[in-house]
């Protein structure tokens, strides 16, 4: 019998550590520096960047088991970054305000052709004195980039020049997403949730289930079905292509900043204080997951194999199933 209980306990043991495990446990990487990290891309599942303040850039070329810092371009804080394919890469620059001269543009991008070895600085040619927050890029032509005051500036030839496109909002913009050339959605402040089904020659205005909400990512998984993020913990889904959206419920109420799916089912929402929410159902039920860190979790990347990673204050990386 004593044998028979102590089999009994180590099963239970397995089980309770296999239900663990397919939550799956957050870890921390070492990244080398305390500076803010601000957007992670992978261009594959080997080759990853992520930037951040005073010009970081730290790369990896292991999948992410270790993290080195490049060379910096400048002290310029760089607020995201992104690859078009294996060569073409963007980051988007913010300029030091004490260093700038009237005139001169807030913001810029950094662009490489040699997957991200070297980068030459581009002035955003049509882009007027405003700071841009995020730059989404559907194919190696088409995309936007946007900001302060509802700007929405869009780009046909690959960034070399950009037209300012019509907002209905003067919100602050914070996070985008595209699917394809046509299709794209800019989230903001003011519960602005902002929608184009033709290049962005027009955009919409989606209603939103809660009105001053500031929302700070969005992610579509197909034409129809996307999630947004924001302040107070609240999460908002889509089942039409961003025309109108409804809150999910979620067990926290501090900011979130990002949101990933790896599917139509499972999904990541980032936030402050370490916050790491995780879905299996679509968001009909979110549920916290220990995440290691009380740093602010600023955005999120999911690789082809399921892989995910956050990054955010105080240099944090994590790495999660």
């Amino acid at each position: 019998m004593k044998r028979v209980w102590i089999a009994f306990v180590f099963v239970c043991s397995v089980s309770i550590f296999a239900s663990v495990a397919t939550h799956g446990d957050w870890r921390r990487q070492a990244s080398g520096t305390m500076t803010r990290l601000r957007a992670i891309y992978f261009v594959d599942g080997q080759r990853g960047f992520i930037v951040g303040g005073n010009g970081a850039v730290l790369t990896t070329e292991d999948g992410g088991v270790t993290w080195r810092l490049q060379r910096r371009p400048n002290d310029d804080a760089l607020r995201d970054v992104l690859f078009i394919g294996e060569k073409v890469g963007w980051m988007l620059a913010e300029r030091n305000p004490f260093a700038l001269r009237e005139g001169e543009p807030r913001s810029y991008f950094w662009r490489s052709e040699d997957a991200g070895a070297t980068w030459v600085r581009l002035n955003p040619v049509g882009i007027e004195a405003v700071t841009l927050t995020r730059l989404v890029f559907a194919d190696e032509l088409h995309g936007w980039t946007f900001g302060e005051g509802g700007a929405i500036y869009a780009t046909r030839d690959g960034g070399k020049s950009w037209s300012r496109q019509f907002a209905p909002t003067r919100y602050l913009l914070l996070g985008g997403a595209c699917y394809g050339a046509q299709r794209a959605w800019i989230v903001g402040a003011g519960s602005t949730a902002l929608y184009t089904t033709d290049g962005g020659d027009t955009w919409q205005l989606g209603t939103m289930s809660e009105t001053g909400v500031r929302l700070n990512g969005v992610h579509f998984i197909d034409e129809q079905r996307g999630w947004a993020v924001g302040s107070g913990g609240r999460i908002f889904a889509t089942a039409n292509g961003g025309k109108s959206w409804r809150r999910q419920n979620t067990p926290t109420e501090v900011d979130l900043f990002d949101v990933r799916f790896r599917n139509a089912r499972e999904g990541w929402a980032v936030g402050d204080g370490g916050m790491i929410l995780h879905t299996v159902d679509g968001g009909a039920t979110w549920t916290s997951v220990p995440s290691g860190t009380k740093h602010r979790l600023e955005r999120l990347f999911i690789v082809s194999d399921g892989r995910a990673w956050a990054v955010g204050f105080g240099g944090t990386i994590i790495v999660g199933p």
